[in-house]
Formats: structure tokens, C-alpha cells, sequence
């Protein structure tokens, strides 16, 4: 299968299920243009397993807040309960 479609298709799912919480404020990766970069490291970090490979990858991407001068990882941002759903994603979408 195309490696971009595998990215783009996860992507989507990303997209849709998982937010960076602040406060009572949710915020969908897609909608905060997250859900590529996270994706693309996601199938990157496949070989970890889906635990390991959800955690890797939401460390390795910042996010720059404010004017950009500094930044957060985004594993800082999201909730335990949206790495698990950002784990049975990677778990089912690795699956297929």
C-alpha cells in the first residue's frame, strides 16, 4: 500500500478522536493542524508497538505557543485517557 495513503488515512482518524486539552477546552488535532505531523511519526515509530509508538511520537513533536519563541511537547498537552485512544488507534490501524 502507498505509504502516503497509510498517512493520510490515519491522519483522518487522528483527526477526528484526538485533542490537546487546556482547561475545559478541547481542541481536535485536526482542527489544531496537528493530525499529520503526528501521524507521520506514529507510522515512524510503528515498530515500537502501539503504546510506545503513540508515547515517542508525542514526545518528539512541539508545539509553539504564544509568539513561537517557546514550545511544549505535545505529550504535555494531551490527557492519559487520549494517549489510550491514540494507542487503540495505532493498535487497529497497525492491524490492517
Amino acid at each position: 500500500m502507498d505509504s502516503q495513503i497509510l498517512i493520510t488515512d490515519l491522519e483522518k482518524i487522528i483527526a477526528e478522536k484526538v485533542f490537546i486539552k487546556i482547561e475545559k477546552w478541547n481542541l481536535y488535532l485536526g482542527d489544531a493542524g496537528l493530525a499529520r505531523n503526528l501521524a507521520i511519526e506514529c507510522i515512524s515509530n510503528k515498530n515500537q508497538g502501539p503504546l510506545e509508538a503513540a508515547k515517542i511520537s508525542l514526545k518528539a513533536i512541539n508545539i509553539k505557543v504564544g509568539d513561537g519563541v517557546n514550545s511544549i511537547p505535545l505529550i504535555n498537552l494531551i490527557t492519559n485517557s487520549q494517549i489510550l485512544e491514540l494507542e487503540e488507534i495505532l493498535e487497529s490501524f497497525f492491524e490492517n
